[in-house]
Formats: structure tokens, C-alpha cells, sequence
């Protein structure tokens, strides 16, 4: 069972208004120890990475306007996620960092510095989180005048990642780095090439400033289930992670992105696929439901519309709470609005019920329980839906990962679970074992080695 630790570097992610809770410190977004002591506290627990998500504009949807938000703290504000890193790992030794940054406001040939820079800084530990964001707030905010089409964004992060791939893999070959001080070249010109690229969107004729690192490409996340994310998946993602509520939703979803891979030629089973959970654990089951309880209490509804409203595209607050929500293709994220209308045909679709559903466990399964009872309940969830782990959000940090992590990773690791050290150096020898710390030669990354 693989695992991520899943935050934002925010005050409200998954779950509104629960940081007011005591136990919450999630308002210590903003201070290094927070995010230290956040990863310390996974890697003790064998995490393979802390996922880290991010958004580019404010939620304004609910009501026309950023108050709902900012009154609930829901992704609003919020600090950029890569400045994060490098204290972090510094503070550790082994888990990895996977962050988000979109394809659709970022420049390829910056970013590949950026990346190949924390990879350095990281011995290899960097993951991506692509993306091609969805809210209209970050559009407006960052120049256009609307947003650009669900499909358009898909196709520029295509190109987008071809730029990179022959950055990291193309423009510096093995060994051009020699650093031959009784000759005195640091780096051999014959062996650092420029990558002459000229695309739709892009243009880079020149070479990559950054010399490689030990993974060159980091390793490739993304989150997108429409049917052009579902393609960009299958043909670039390593890993994969799933926003939905039920087992065999998730499978179908799993079916899916590996049945994309095997059409891209890659091995369906090089993608390793995680779904968003939240646990609340005791040491009694009946210790776990008063926990929940009194998280509960705090859960906002308004601070869940408001988020909701701005992944759906839909302001929720001109809505009569108590009257069903109708499918509805939106320029957002169309997943998530099929996970509400079509996830329980026995079940009726509010506003309300909604913002009460997500109160506490945000985009996936709740598993509440004692230790045994989270870990069987986590044992059955990934077996029905054949994924590879789980990606554990917090609804107090770092309270409930610390809980997590000294309650259920014991038991987890009693069943043979959950790795008692880590294996390789690398996020990516993670993924692919001892001593693969490059992409496999089925990736498309592959493709640009010299």
C-alpha cells in the first residue's frame, strides 16, 4: 500500500471551517516548522511522498465573489507550494515531494530549471504534479481575458511536456559535466546541445541551463479523469490520483488510465494510482466516531459550497439548498460533477447534502475507525478498486497524519503493508525499484535521450 500525505499550502483544503478545531494548527501554513515538522512526521510513517496541491486565483464563484472563502479560509490565502521544498528536505532524509504547477501559466524552459534545481536540491526526490487549472479567477488574474477551452489546455500541456522532456533528457548528455580543473572546463560544449524546439505554443532553440539531475524528468503526476485528462494520464503520467467516493467508481477510473498506457505502448501497470482518503482513527472504534464527531461540529457548509462552486463551475448559493443538482457539462472539472449526480442512483443530490458529505473526508472515502478497523476497511477499499494506495489528506494538520501515522501505520506495517524502510534514494526508484531512478524507456520523456 503506497502512500502520500496530500496538502495545500493553505488553511482550508479538504475539509471547511475545521480549522477552528483545537487540535487544528492549520493556520501555520505560512511558518517553515509547519511544513517540517508536516514531513517529519510522514517519512516516519514510510510515506513515499507529501503531495502537495495549489491553485493559481481565488474561490470567487459562490455568490460572485471571494467573501464565502475568505471567511472560511477554503484555499484563500494561499502560498506558493515550491518555496516549501527545499526546507523539507533538508529536515529529511527520504520522502519525496510531489508539487503542483500549472502547464497552462508557467513557460516550459523556466520551469525545467525550477525543477532540475529542487531535484538537485532534493537528491532526487521531486515529483509533478501537472495540471492545467481549472478556475476562471486564475485566468483572469494572469493576463487572459477568459479562461482557455477544457480541451486547449490539454493540448498546450502536451507540447508543453514535450519541451520539457528534451530539456531535462536531450540538451545534456551523460558526462558533459566534467569539471576538469588542469584543463579547465567545467562542462564539455560538444556534449551540451540545444533543443531547437518551435511548436504551437512554445518556441526554445536554446540549450538547458540546468545540467541534469539525478532523475532528470522528476516523476509525473496528474489528476485530470475527463477524457483529454485521461489521455494526457496515459501517455505522461507515472502517477495517478483519484478524486472519488466509492470502490468501484475508482476501478472504473483505474481501468480507464491504464487502458490509455497500453494504447500509448506503456506498461498499464507503470502507472501507480492513488485515491483521496481521510482517516480518523482511536484507539476504539467507538474512540474514532466521537472523534469524527467532534470534527464534525466544526465542518463549514458555506465554506464547502464555496469550494465546490468553484470546482464545478457552478455558484451553488443561487441554488435552492434542499433541490437536486442536475449533470452538467461545465469548463471545469467534469469528473467531479459525475462523482455527485451519478455516484449513488439511490441517492438525491443537494447543495446541502453535498457540503455535508465533504464536510470532513473533502474528495474521497472516509475510513473511520480503530487501527484494525481503518486498515481492513483500506485493505478492502484498494483490492475492490485494484489501486495502488492512497493519497491521506488532513483535515487538522498536522494532527491527523501524526494520528495516522502512530496509530494506523503500525498495523499497517504488522500486515506487511507498508515498508519498514524505505527502497532507493530516489521518488522514482520508489515507484520503479532499487537503481531505476530515470523515466522507463516506454515513457515518452525516453524518447529525447542522447
Amino acid at each position: 500500500m503506497r502512500l502520500n500525505g496530500l496538502r495545500q499550502n493553505t488553511v482550508g483544503h479538504t475539509a471547511m471551517g475545521l480549522w477552528r478545531h483545537p487540535d487544528s494548527r492549520a493556520h501555520e501554513y505560512r511558518t517553515i516548522r509547519h511544513w517540517v515538522e508536516t514531513a517529519q512526521i510522514l517519512e516516519r510513517g514510510g510515506f513515499d511522498s507529501l503531495f502537495i496541491a495549489d491553485v493559481l486565483g481565488p474561490l470567487e464563484v459562490y455568490q460572485g465573489k471571494v467573501d464565502a472563502a475568505l471567511r472560511d479560509g477554503a484555499q484563500t490565502p494561499s502560498g506558493d507550494p515550491l518555496l516549501l521544498i527545499p526546507a523539507m528536505a533538508a529536515a529529511t532524509r527520504r520522502i519525496g515531494f510531489a508539487v503542483t504547477v500549472s502547464t497552462t501559466y508557467a513557460q516550459p524552459y523556466a520551469l525545467a530549471r525550477t525543477m532540475t534545481s529542487l531535484d538537485h536540491l532534493t537528491d532526487g526526490r521531486i515529483g509533478w504534479n501537472v495540471v492545467t487549472s481549472a478556475l476562471d479567477s486564475a485566468a483572469r488574474n494572469l493576463g487572459l481575458d477568459q479562461q482557455i477551452p477544457h480541451d486547449e489546455r490539454y493540448l498546450i500541456a502536451d507540447e508543453f511536456m514535450d519541451v520539457a522532456y528534451k530539456l531535462w533528457e536531450g540538451s545534456w548528455e551523460d558526462g558533459a559535466v566534467v569539471h576538469d580543473v588542469e584543463a579547465g572546463v567545467f562542462a564539455d560544449p560538444a556534449k551540451v546541445h540545444a533543443v531547437g524546439h518551435e511548436g504551437r505554443y512554445f518556441r526554445v532553440p536554446g540549450i538547458a541551463l540546468a545540467e541534469p539531475s539525478v532523475q532528470r524528468t522528476p516523476v509525473i503526476f496528474q489528476a485530470g479523469s475527463s477524457p483529454a485528462g485521461s489521455s494526457f494520464a496515459g501517455k505522461h503520467a507515472e502517477g495517478v490520483f483519484l478524486s472519488t467516493y466509492k470502490a468501484e467508481m475508482a476501478r472504473d477510473l483505474a481501468r480507464r488510465f491504464r487502458a490509455e498506457a497500453a494504447a500509448q505502448g506503456r506498461d498499464p501497470q507503470s502507472l501507480k494510482i492513488f485515491a483521496i482518503a481521510t482517516v480518523v482513527t482511536g484507539a476504539t472504534d467507538e474512540d474514532a466516531r466521537e472523534r469524527l464527531a467532534g470534527l464534525q461540529r466544526y465542518a463549514s457548509l458555506e465554506g464547502s459550497l464555496a469550494r465546490w462552486s468553484a470546482l464545478l463551475h457552478i455558484d451553488l448559493s443561487v441554488l435552492d439548498p434542499d433541490v437536486p443538482l442536475e449533470h452538467s457539462e461545465t469548463e471545469g472539472i467534469r469528473g467531479l460533477v459525475d462523482v455527485f449526480t451519478r455516484m449513488d442512483p439511490d441517492r438525491t443530490w443537494t447543495p446541502r447534502s453535498l457540503a455535508e458529505f465533504v464536510g470532513v473526508g473533502g474528495g474521497g472515502p472516509l475510513f473511520v475507525g480503530s487501527p484494525g478497523s481503518v486498515a481492513d476497511q483500506m485493505e478492502a477499499w484498494m483490492e475492490t478498486a485494484g489501486i495502488d494506495g492512497f493519497n491521506l489528506a488532513d483535515p487538522i494538520p498536522p494532527a491527523g497524519h501524526r494520528e495516522f501515522v502512530d496509530l494506523v501505520v503500525p498495523e499497517l506495517r504488522r500486515r506487511g503493508r507498508v515498508w519498514d524502510e524505505y527502497e532507493g534514494d530516489t521518488l522514482r526508484e520508489y515507484f520503479r525499484g532499487k537503481g531505476l531512478a530515470r523515466v522507463a524507456d516506454d515513457h515518452p520523456a525516453a524518447a529525447y535521450r542522447r
